[in-house]
């Protein structure tokens, strides 16, 4: 999954991928790991020092994962709090507080079959030797209006919610007589309606889960990934996946989208150095009008990314194998309720 994030001055883009440059293929000269680790904020417009210090230093919060996703805090009383996310490898969920202390949350948290090697894809990257990783856990998670948790279970071809009970109730799991697959992303509006990337059938799609009902919100987008809200929810941000780009739906008083226009291509960035100064993985913050702002440089690969601590100013990242965290100055938009 690639993930998106809101700040009140624009959206934060994780990205997975990124384009070769002579930069990149020339092996001499500092590696994406020693760029990230000496200095991994890149300004590439002044107001980006407003959002986040140019001084600001990537932490590490816990390693040793496989394909973690779908990282998500979730305050409590007082100030204290934590992130939840999904690895993919092992098929669980994991809470981690801001100090690395860490737990198993849930166990089996997306397929729940027997025969793994019939589920889910291997998982990107592994040599034709290596031993084959699955990605057969869960993806992305969310809170809804009563805190409870969220799961897009991906090869477990549901929504799930987890009742303050522990009981784990399926809130979709077809559409249209078609079985929910790959279900990526999922975020929660503030009146109740979910909203969540996946499949059904032949077709790929943004779909809403309001009223106990399934219907399709955006099909007009063949690789939808991640999701994010403005922060007056009038605007609904979908990413393309692999596509590289972003797309904006206005959101309807009855919860439907509407009116979908490109909102930033990145194949389009003619932005001077940003693929010279910026290889590997990446996080891209983009204004409200679509022009990018800064870049924030990666070890690993990102898939997913979310505000936390109780000020909302950690930039809390899922990457492959670790889940770090970066201090910004401006606090971001928290889905939790």
């Amino acid at each position: 999954m690639r993930g998106l994030a809101l700040i009140a001055a624009g959206i934060v883009i994780g990205l997975s991928l990124t384009l070769p440059s002579a930069a990149q293929n020339n092996d001499s000269g500092p590696k994406p790991n020693q760029l990230a680790a000496d200095k991994p904020v890149v300004q590439l417009d002044p107001t980006f020092d407003a959002l986040i210090s140019p001084d600001a230093a990537l932490q590490t919060v816990k390693g040793g994962f496989g394909f973690t996703e779908g990282i998500t805090w979730v305050q409590k009383k007082g100030n204290s709090g934590y992130v939840l996310f999904s690895d993919m490898w092992t098929n669980q969920i994991y809470k981690l507080t801001p100090d690395g202390q860490l737990s198993l949350y849930l166990d089996h948290s997306g397929y729940a079959g027997f025969d793994i090697f019939r589920v889910g894809m291997a998982s990107p990257g592994q040599a034709p030797n290596e031993r084959k990783w699955y990605l057969i856990g869960s993806n992305g998670l969310a809170l809804d209006r009563e805190g409870r948790l969220l799961i897009a279970t991906n090869t477990g071809g549901s929504i799930d919610r987890i009742e303050k009970n522990g009981k784990r109730t399926v809130l979709a799991d077809r559409y249209e007589g078609n079985r929910i697959t790959g279900s990526n992303d999922i975020i929660v509006k503030k009146d109740g309606a979910i909203y969540f990337t996946g499949g059904a059938g032949d077709l790929r799609a943004v779909f809403m889960i309001k009223d106990g009902k399934v219907s399709a919100a955006v099909k007009d987008m063949p690789a939808v990934n991640g999701l994010a809200f403005s922060p007056d929810e009038k605007y609904l941000y979908v990413n393309a996946s692999v596509r590289n780009y972003v797309r904006r739906y206005e959101v309807q008083p009855d919860d439907t989208v509407t009116n979908g226009k490109m909102f930033y291509d990145m194949q389009d960035d003619k932005a001077p150095g940003i693929w010279e100064t910026a290889p590997g993985p990446t996080i891209v913050v983009i204004s409200p009008e679509g022009k990018h702002l800064g870049t924030i440089r990666l070890p690993e690969i990102c898939a997913n990314l979310s505000f936390g601590d109780t000020d909302s100013k950690a930039l809390y990242v899922a990457c492959r194998t670790t889940i770090y965290k970066i201090r910004v100055k401006t606090p971001g938009i928290r889905y939790s309720f």
